[in-house]
């Protein structure tokens, strides 16, 4: 059992959002829907809440109203092991709708904020020489999509290509 589910609120979209999710990351799967009774608060039969898994990874879409939206204050971290899978993500998450953010993050359609990263991307920013993670940092700071390529080169002191 997991401790600890992320719980996602939604007005009307949970069980959209939790599809949309679950077609992007591989070995997902939406595990269980339930659904508002008689007792309300919302429309009997509509969808309350879908559980749902996203690599292994457990979470709860709840249709709760209008009342709460997203904001950056939360954000989901992808770790990439590569170029492709940053790009990869990156498209896909931003679909119909998502909007770029700066330093590899984005919001999805739904609102919802994601950081798409090379993992190990702070062993450069953290780098014993300071000047090669000065460089790093101010090259990340230019981009809205991580280019590896370009981080690392920036690091090493390496023109752009």
């Amino acid at each position: 059992m997991q401790r600890i589910t992320p719980n996602l609120w939604f007005d009307t979209q949970a069980e959209e959002a939790a599809a949309f999710y679950v077609s992007i990351f591989p070995d997902s799967r939406i595990v269980a829907t339930t659904h508002y009774t008689d007792a309300g608060p919302r429309e009997a039969g509509m969808v309350l809440t879908v559980e749902f898994e996203l690599s292994g990874q457990r979470f709860t879409a709840i249709n709760g109203g209008p009342e709460f939206t997203f904001d950056e204050a939360i954000s989901l971290l992808v770790n990439c092991e590569s170029q492709d899978e940053i790009d990869y993500y990156w498209e896909r998450l931003l679909s119909d709708g998502g909007q770029e953010g700066p330093c590899g993050w984005l919001k999805d359609r739904y609102g919802l904020s994601w950081q798409v990263a090379p993992a190990g991307i702070e062993e450069l920013f953290s780098d014993a020489d300071p000047a090669r993670a000065a460089r790093a940092m101010r090259a990340m700071r230019t981009m809205r999509k991580f280019d590896v390529a370009a981080l690392r080169a920036a690091a090493d002191g390496v023109a752009a290509s």
